[in-house]
């Protein structure tokens, strides 16, 4: 009796695998966006949201992620998707209009030269994040109100979110985060940040298999002795060493008791009187769950 032989392509199996771990990727960062956009009301019927796109995995993943809901989405919003240009040396200007062009989607590229502005202002050696970030808020926002957009979205992700509370509590004395929904500064416009949820190595991974046009940042990127990167660091460490308790510290972002913490704005403290009656809010310490 004749035997078949079965030959196996080694790399088919491999590119099999591949795909299915790419669309588990891409169903996991879609679902953790949708839910941080309806846990926080982030978009509503017949907004018109502005993508901040800087050229980082981040914004681009946002924008892809984006484009996608807004196809599946329950609601009917807009996306137009902006660049500021902020005239860093070898800056390569022609790579987003190209794939922006590409994607078909409504985009404008903001051009004023912040980068010198920054230069001029900081010291050598100083870092240049904080200027940098302000007058780059300034510009977006001004072109917010000329595109007609009334949401702002921002590509920060759950790695961001937590290294901000890391610096404020360590370096600023504040217990103080990127909230995933704010006014801006100019009152007229509603930020937003739908990667709230979505872990960098998540969001990495992705612009891998995206094959992103990554632009790097020559003027803040390549300082080495920015605080953020031993937040950054701080919060690797902690993952490796104990899976999970990072995303512990998100949701207890979430979860906070006034009238256990210190701050006499938030809690009358004065007022703070014996009743005889449980309180389920009462004085546990540390109990377990």
């Amino acid at each position: 009796m004749d035997t078949q032989v079965i030959h196996f392509n080694p790399r088919s199996i491999k590119e099999r695998k591949q795909g299915f771990e790419s669309n588990k990727l891409a169903k996991r960062l879609r679902r953790l966006t949708g839910q941080a956009i309806a846990d926080f009301d982030m978009i509503r019927e017949g907004d018109k949201v502005m993508v901040c796109l800087s050229g980082g995995k981040d914004s681009y993943a946002l924008l892809d992620i984006l484009l996608h809901l807004k196809v599946h989405a329950p609601v009917t919003f807009d996306i137009v998707a902006v660049n500021l240009d902020q005239k860093q040396p070898n800056f390569p200007e022609h790579v987003l209009p190209e794939y922006l062009t590409a994607l078909g989607v409504p985009f404008h590229i903001e051009e004023q030269d912040t980068y010198s502005t920054v230069k001029r202002v900081i010291a050598e050696g100083k870092t240049m994040c904080s200027l940098c970030s302000r007058l780059r808020r300034g510009v977006l926002y001004r072109v917010a109100s000329e595109l007609g957009a009334n949401k702002v979205a921002l590509g920060h992700h759950r790695d961001d979110i937590l290294e901000t509370f890391l610096l404020n509590l360590f370096y600023g004395g504040k217990l103080k985060t990127m909230p995933p929904k704010l006014v801006s500064d100019d009152g007229r416009h509603i930020v937003i940040r739908p990667l709230a949820y979505c872990e960098e190595k998540d969001l990495a991974e992705w612009a891998e298999v995206k094959q992103f046009p990554i632009i790097p940042c020559t003027l803040c990127g390549s300082q080495e002795n920015l605080k953020r990167k031993e937040a950054k660091a701080m919060l690797r460490d902690w993952e490796k060493r104990f899976p999970g308790r990072v995303e512990t510290m998100l949701t207890a972002l979430q979860n906070i008791t006034p009238s256990h913490m210190l701050d006499r704005q938030l809690h009358d403290f004065k007022e703070i009187f014996v009743t005889g009656q449980a309180d389920p809010d009462g004085d546990k310490a540390f109990d377990s769950a």
